[in-house]
């Protein structure tokens, strides 16, 4: 079951560290985007959210410091939910669809950052590692 756990992590985190490398990848687009939804100091906000994304991911994923990386996550998901994916300000239909899509999948996730923020990373993660001297 220990695979289970570290495949799941693998799933989970991989999102969150492409996605966070895109923020710098394409820093440009990225933060007129963030712009054209109202966000403050968009470019900045765009490095700050891709640095939160890419050190989450990679705790979750390494197993280490894995609560912190969650809880990074979770505070990326929430306001990026509302701030966003407003789907109840869109008047396309197709569009409020989309994003409401976008909403649902980013409380989910949440959710999930929530239960590896009280529970850990599980087997196979180097905090688990250091913590037991294998």
């Amino acid at each position: 079951m220990a695979y289970v756990v570290l495949i799941g992590r693998i799933l989970y985190s991989m999102i969150f560290i492409i996605f966070g490398l895109f923020h710098f990848m394409n820093l440009q687009g990225m933060s007129q985007y963030a712009a054209s939804q109202g966000v403050p100091a968009p470019t900045f906000m765009t490095i700050v959210t891709g640095i939160m994304l890419v050190v989450g991911g990679l705790s979750i994923l390494l197993g280490y410091k894995p609560k912190i990386g969650a809880w990074l996550i979770f505070l990326f998901l929430v306001p990026t939910a509302f701030l966003m994916h407003n789907f109840w300000a869109i008047s396309d239909p197709m569009q409020s669809q989309n994003q409401m899509a976008h909403f649902m999948k980013n409380l989910s996730m949440a959710g999930a950052a929530l239960l590896i923020a009280y529970f850990g990373s599980g087997p196979m993660s180097l905090e688990k590692s250091a913590e037991s001297g294998e």
